[in-house]
């Protein structure tokens, strides 16, 4: 990354506090987040597409575009909307009723990461304001690499959250929380632009089990700690003995008959350890009188398992490490369906102190997909943070 605007003294978003119109460009990647609910642990790539499609996984990304755009309706007078064809943004825009210019066509049948990258750079060069993408973290590492190749590395952007894991510093909590920072912008509120990490995991790896996360590079996006998410922080091994308390504390309340669904993380690897059991580091388990009965289940797996049990239902869930993300990032598999057959006094929320402290008060995020159901779940949860140790914490939702 070359030198920062902030550190050269330019300040362009003061330019913008005074503007009748600001020009977005939207990209969307309308596969993005596809292999979360298929339980895959990522998108990239034409065969793992294929196979989330084949199981009945729903394109989620266009969505999630629409949702930001929703937000922006009144404001349209203020904005100038250019957009890339068919699925990565001009369908959309048309759906919706949006005046969109379009820049630049699909190269062959379905979109890819060189049309992504063909896609910025005619935004780019038709000289957007601000650029949005609709993706993940593999949806940002191609658009850091096409500013950093292009130069044009102080193009501001910011994401619309729609992939798997985003680990990336890049995104906003949630689609409205994207349009809250243009409407900041639009309103001529202070506006910070701030040099931000693209990370992303080698997702062969990923499914593996093990997190080779690396860092591709910085771009620049206005922020506000209320609506940009922060970088995932990895573990810290000196926690090792809290994760054993917290393990204990779980399992002396299973009870007997009840199906548990165990999330994703090193924190809930350490009660499968304690129960002796294998587990799908980055999937969902499910396990009932601590046996296994089915891992690494996709979401439609579950929606059809749950339709025919009629007993309880416990997710047990933990936190994402810096981000504060219970709901939403890397366990898609609980798809709205699946959270409604649980209920939100059945989800079980886990956590060290150290993870809640560094949220530095931040709530939890809850990001469904299902705006009705985040708004439904927000409040106070029971954090159990050790053995025999809990706090109550809030619970945000994706600012509908």
């Amino acid at each position: 990354m070359g030198v920062g605007m902030k550190r050269l003294g330019f300040k362009p978003l003061t330019d913008w506090m005074v503007m009748q119109r600001l020009t977005l460009g939207l990209v969307v990647n309308p596969f993005a987040g596809v292999g979360g609910p298929a339980g895959l642990k990522g998108s990239d790539g034409a065969e793992v597409v294929a196979q989330a499609l084949a199981r009945g996984v729903q394109l989620r990304a266009p969505e999630r575009a629409q949702r930001c755009l929703t937000a922006l309706d009144a404001y349209r007078s203020q904005l100038t909307l250019l957009t890339y064809g068919g699925a990565m943004g001009e369908n959309l825009a048309q759906a919706i009723g949006w005046s969109a210019t379009v820049v630049g066509q699909v190269s062959g049948g379905e979109s890819s990461a060189s049309d992504t990258q063909a896609a910025v750079m005619a935004l780019q060069a038709a000289g957007v304001d601000l650029l949005l993408f609709v993706g993940g973290d593999g949806t940002a590492r191609d658009v850091c690499r096409t500013l950093v190749t292009t130069e044009h590395e102080q193009q501001p952007v910011l994401g619309i959250p729609s992939g798997v894991k985003m680990h990336s510093g890049v995104f906003a909590i949630s689609p409205e929380a994207a349009a809250q920072v243009v409407i900041q912008m639009l309103s001529g509120s202070l506006v910070e632009l701030n040099d931000r990490e693209v990370r992303d995991i080698d997702e062969d790896a990923f499914r593996r089990g093990v997190v080779k996360s690396r860092h591709y590079g910085d771009m620049f996006v206005p922020e506000d700690s209320q609506f940009v998410q922060q970088c995932k922080e990895g573990g810290v091994v000196d926690e090792a003995l809290v994760l054993v308390d917290i393990a204990a504390e779980l399992r002396e309340n299973l009870d007997d008959d009840v199906w548990y669904l165990v999330g994703a993380g090193t924190t809930a690897q350490a009660l499968m350890d304690d129960l002796g059991l294998e587990n799908s580091l980055l999937g969902i388990d499910l396990i009932c009188n601590e046996k296994l009965i089915a891992a690494d289940l996709s979401g439609p797996a579950l929606e059809r398992r749950l339709e025919h049990h009629k007993g309880p239902v416990v997710a047990i869930l933990s936190i994402t490490g810096g981000q504060g993300s219970l709901i939403g990032r890397g366990n898609q598999q609980l798809t709205p369906t699946v959270l409604r057959r649980l209920g939100r006094d059945n989800v079980w929320v886990f956590a060290s102190k150290a993870k809640i402290t560094a949220l530095n008060g931040r709530a939890l995020l809850m990001d469904s997909n299902d705006t009705v159901l985040d708004r439904q779940w927000q409040g106070y949860v029971r954090v159990i943070t050790g053995y025999r140790e809990s706090i109550l914490y809030p619970l945000g939702y994706a600012l509908s």
